[in-house]
Protein backbone atom coordinates (compact mmCIF):
# COMPACT_ATOMS: atom_id res chain seq x y z
CA UNK A 1 0.00 0.00 0.00
CA UNK A 2 1.28 3.23 -1.41
CA UNK A 3 0.56 6.57 0.66
CA UNK A 4 0.92 9.56 -1.47
CA UNK A 5 2.81 12.21 -0.57
CA UNK A 6 -0.13 14.59 0.06
CA UNK A 7 -1.67 12.43 2.66
CA UNK A 8 1.15 12.05 4.57
CA UNK A 9 1.43 15.65 4.85
CA UNK A 10 -1.54 16.28 5.97
CA UNK A 11 -1.83 13.44 8.33
CA UNK A 12 1.62 14.67 9.85
CA UNK A 13 0.09 17.91 10.47
CA UNK A 14 -3.01 16.33 11.78
CA UNK A 15 -0.75 15.00 14.14
CA UNK A 16 1.96 17.87 14.80
CA UNK A 17 -1.68 19.86 15.46
CA UNK A 18 -3.49 17.42 18.48
CA UNK A 19 0.16 17.19 19.96
CA UNK A 20 0.53 20.99 20.69
CA UNK A 21 -3.06 21.10 21.56
CA UNK A 22 -2.32 18.88 24.08
CA UNK A 23 0.69 20.08 25.46
CA UNK A 24 -0.98 23.65 25.61
CA UNK A 25 -3.57 22.14 27.67
CA UNK A 26 -1.08 20.37 30.04
CA UNK A 27 0.60 23.86 30.46
CA UNK A 28 -2.92 25.76 31.61
CA UNK A 29 -2.57 24.75 34.83
CA UNK A 30 -0.56 27.61 36.24
CA UNK A 31 -1.98 30.68 34.88
CA UNK A 32 -4.95 31.63 36.66
CA UNK A 33 -7.23 29.04 37.46
CA UNK A 34 -6.51 25.96 39.09
CA UNK A 35 -6.64 22.70 37.15
CA UNK A 36 -8.46 21.06 39.72
CA UNK A 37 -10.59 21.32 42.72
CA UNK A 38 -11.02 19.67 45.85
CA UNK A 39 -13.49 16.72 45.51
CA UNK A 40 -15.73 18.36 48.41
CA UNK A 41 -15.56 21.28 46.31
CA UNK A 42 -17.46 20.05 43.50
CA UNK A 43 -19.54 17.65 45.32
CA UNK A 44 -23.76 17.43 43.56
CA UNK A 45 -25.96 19.16 46.49
CA UNK A 46 -28.50 17.97 44.63
CA UNK A 47 -29.22 14.43 45.61
CA UNK A 48 -31.03 13.28 49.16
CA UNK A 49 -28.23 13.04 51.37
CA UNK A 50 -25.40 14.81 49.66
CA UNK A 51 -23.37 16.10 52.67
CA UNK A 52 -20.99 19.18 51.96
CA UNK A 53 -17.51 19.32 53.32
CA UNK A 54 -18.20 22.01 55.39
CA UNK A 55 -14.13 22.67 56.41
CA UNK A 56 -13.55 22.60 52.05
CA UNK A 57 -15.33 24.65 51.07
CA UNK A 58 -14.55 27.86 54.43
CA UNK A 59 -10.73 26.83 53.28
CA UNK A 60 -11.86 27.91 49.65
CA UNK A 61 -13.22 31.16 51.22
CA UNK A 62 -10.10 31.05 53.31
CA UNK A 63 -8.11 31.17 50.38
CA UNK A 64 -9.74 34.27 48.85
CA UNK A 65 -9.39 35.83 51.62
CA UNK A 66 -5.67 35.83 51.63
CA UNK A 67 -5.61 37.39 48.54
CA UNK A 68 -7.16 40.43 50.04
CA UNK A 69 -4.71 40.16 52.96
CA UNK A 70 -8.17 39.08 55.20
CA UNK A 71 -6.84 36.67 57.91
CA UNK A 72 -8.30 33.25 57.79
CA UNK A 73 -11.99 32.06 59.26
CA UNK A 74 -11.76 29.26 61.59
CA UNK A 75 -14.53 27.04 60.72
CA UNK A 76 -17.56 26.51 63.63
CA UNK A 77 -19.91 24.13 64.89
CA UNK A 78 -22.13 26.46 65.82
CA UNK A 79 -21.97 28.69 63.06
CA UNK A 80 -22.38 25.51 61.53
CA UNK A 81 -25.87 24.91 62.97
CA UNK A 82 -27.28 27.85 61.83
CA UNK A 83 -26.31 27.90 58.67
CA UNK A 84 -28.00 24.69 58.16
CA UNK A 85 -30.95 25.93 60.02
CA UNK A 86 -31.22 29.10 57.57
CA UNK A 87 -30.81 26.64 54.91
CA UNK A 88 -33.09 24.29 55.88
CA UNK A 89 -35.42 27.53 56.19
CA UNK A 90 -34.49 29.08 52.69
CA UNK A 91 -34.85 25.18 51.00
CA UNK A 92 -38.22 25.35 52.42
CA UNK A 93 -40.18 28.89 51.80
CA UNK A 94 -37.98 29.69 49.02
CA UNK A 95 -38.04 33.16 50.65
CA UNK A 96 -34.52 34.91 52.14
CA UNK A 97 -34.54 34.24 55.75
CA UNK A 98 -33.44 37.31 57.53
CA UNK A 99 -30.21 38.06 58.89
CA UNK A 100 -29.96 36.47 63.09
CA UNK A 101 -28.48 38.94 65.26
CA UNK A 102 -24.64 38.74 65.89
CA UNK A 103 -24.00 37.32 62.67
CA UNK A 104 -21.76 39.91 60.79
CA UNK A 105 -22.28 38.58 57.00
CA UNK A 106 -24.79 36.01 56.04
CA UNK A 107 -24.52 35.26 52.32
CA UNK A 108 -27.34 33.56 50.63
CA UNK A 109 -27.53 31.65 46.96
CA UNK A 110 -30.03 29.04 45.14
CA UNK A 111 -29.66 26.98 41.98
CA UNK A 112 -26.55 26.06 42.14
CA UNK A 113 -25.52 22.22 42.43
CA UNK A 114 -21.97 22.59 44.14
CA UNK A 115 -20.13 24.96 46.64
CA UNK A 116 -17.52 25.44 43.88
CA UNK A 117 -20.07 27.22 41.63
CA UNK A 118 -21.93 29.04 44.75
CA UNK A 119 -18.62 30.81 45.66
CA UNK A 120 -17.50 31.96 42.24
CA UNK A 121 -21.22 33.45 42.23
CA UNK A 122 -20.52 35.24 45.42
CA UNK A 123 -16.81 36.65 44.56
CA UNK A 124 -18.18 37.58 41.26
CA UNK A 125 -20.70 39.98 42.92
CA UNK A 126 -19.10 43.17 44.08
CA UNK A 127 -21.37 43.16 47.45
CA UNK A 128 -21.44 39.55 48.08
CA UNK A 129 -17.23 39.85 47.74
CA UNK A 130 -16.55 42.25 49.64
CA UNK A 131 -19.06 40.08 52.77
CA UNK A 132 -16.41 37.52 52.04
CA UNK A 133 -13.42 39.52 53.28
CA UNK A 134 -15.44 41.09 56.33
CA UNK A 135 -13.08 41.07 59.39
CA UNK A 136 -14.92 38.01 60.97
CA UNK A 137 -12.90 35.48 62.69
CA UNK A 138 -15.30 32.38 62.17
CA UNK A 139 -17.21 30.68 59.96
CA UNK A 140 -20.48 28.18 59.39
CA UNK A 141 -21.70 26.58 56.25
CA UNK A 142 -24.81 24.49 54.87
CA UNK A 143 -26.28 23.57 51.95
CA UNK A 144 -30.26 22.47 51.89
CA UNK A 145 -31.62 20.42 49.11
CA UNK A 146 -35.35 20.10 48.24
CA UNK A 147 -36.37 18.72 44.80
CA UNK A 148 -39.56 20.33 44.97
CA UNK A 149 -38.59 23.70 45.32
CA UNK A 150 -37.44 25.93 42.23
CA UNK A 151 -33.76 25.92 42.65
CA UNK A 152 -33.14 22.71 44.54
CA UNK A 153 -30.05 23.65 46.56
CA UNK A 154 -30.05 26.39 48.81
CA UNK A 155 -26.37 27.37 50.57
CA UNK A 156 -26.07 29.26 53.06
CA UNK A 157 -22.45 31.03 54.78
CA UNK A 158 -22.32 32.93 58.23
CA UNK A 159 -19.50 35.06 59.62
CA UNK A 160 -18.91 35.91 63.17
CA UNK A 161 -16.61 36.92 65.97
Amino acid sequence: MTISPLRLAAAAGIALTAGLVVTGCSMMGGGGAPTSLASGLTARMDRPGAVLDKVQAVNLVNAYRATRGVAPLTPDAGLDGTAQALANQYAQTGTAPATPQGLLVMKLSAGYATFAETFSGWRNSPADASGLAASATKAGVAAAYNATSGYGVYWVLVLAN
